[in-house]
């Protein structure tokens, strides 16, 4: 009896990628206004710079981008195992452990930042503790996350490793692999929480100057260690110049330094829909990375295509309704915080 072959793409590769680059973009933006806001109020709430009520106001808006963020991060990793089965499942099998704490985390991140809005709620004031136990779990899962993914990318580093221990106790030992495009995300993240939080206080001068220096400050780190991970990257960059992937990191810069001239003109629209355009790009960059790294390996373009076209009309369906849905929660948020 011959088995089942289930290894095909129930779609046309390029538009699978589309749809995880796309979906991936905007799971970062979310992420990114939550992790920079948490990092934002945190650091505003030490230093008392800024005055509770601001910070509280800012506070009550995080469970909203938690709920976003997780909503949105279900595609681009659905997208991701699609054509990448073997070296997800792989790499998380080898840290497997880590991986499964990665929920734990989210649980207690998620806990954490209800907690800290209900008592801002109450008490119009921050409640610092329960902020910093959600910073804490944000920058795990996002450390995880680049790891094992890193991981992914180098099949021999997942055989030596199971070779060796099979516990799931497997943290990726090639730092040089991930951590520097970790940080390049946090930084990413500093930028577009500070973004966030200077459109969304526009009228605040006080929440408008905070947010404009932790734009600044992000935008500013996350040049110069972008360029580091970029040199970190040496053995592959000839084969990335041969790829539309270095005028995708060109243009990404353009936009980078558009939206930043933009945002001092205070043309805040014109200048998130840059700073949008040039998460993009570098998403594809990033992707373009990894085919970079696998070349010779695995190639997504050697797959077998067999089009399901009825579970992907339910993914649009499910998806439209998401966005629709998640845009209705940010009115009702600020309709509320206005007429209070």
């Amino acid at each position: 009896m011959n088995l089942p072959n289930y290894e095909f793409l129930s779609a046309p590769l390029w538009l699978i990628t589309t749809l995880h680059l796309l979906t991936l973009s905007l799971h970062l933006v979310a992420m990114n206004f939550l992790l920079g806001g948490v990092i934002v109020v945190v650091q505003g709430a030490m230093r008392g710079r800024v005055q509770q009520p601001a910070l509280a106001r800012w506070t009550r808006l995080l469970p909203t981008a938690m709920a976003a963020t997780v909503t949105l991060g279900v595609a681009p990793l659905l997208f991701l195992q699609l054509v990448y089965p073997r070296q997800a499942y792989a790499a998380a099998i080898v840290s497997g452990w880590f991986w499964l704490l990665i929920i734990a985390a989210v649980i207690v991140v998620y806990t954490a930042i209800y907690v800290a809005a209900v008592r801002s709620e109450k008490s119009g004031k921050i409640h610092l503790p329960a902020l910093l136990v959600a910073l804490i779990g944000l920058l795990y899962v996002s450390i995880a996350y680049g790891s094992i993914f890193a991981m992914a990318e180098r099949p021999e580093l997942i055989h030596q490793l199971y070779t060796k221990v099979q516990s799931g106790f497997v943290w990726n030992p090639a730092t040089g692999d991930y951590l520097l495009r970790w940080l390049h995300m946090v930084l990413g993240a500093v930028t577009v929480g500070g973004f966030c939080v200077a459109a969304l206080n526009r009228d605040d001068a006080e929440m408008y100057q905070t947010g404009k220096s932790f734009f600044v400050f992000g935008m500013a780190l996350g040049a110069v260690v972008g360029l580091a991970y970029l040199v970190s990257l040496a053995p592959y960059l000839v084969a990335l110049m041969h790829t539309p992937a270095i005028w995708a990191l060109m243009a990404a810069i353009v936009f980078a330094l558009g939206a930043l001239h933009f945002f001092f003109a205070k043309k805040l629209p014109a200048s998130g829909a840059m700073l949008f355009v040039s998460l993009f790009g570098m998403v594809y960059v990033r992707h373009t990375v990894r085919l970079v790294k696998l070349a010779g390996q695995f190639d997504p373009g050697h797959w077998r295509v067999a089009p399901q076209w009825g579970p992907f009309l339910l993914f649009v369906v499910c998806f439209v309704a998401a966005l629709a849905t998640m845009t209705y929660m940010l009115r009702l948020f600020f309709a509320h915080d206005t007429a209070t």
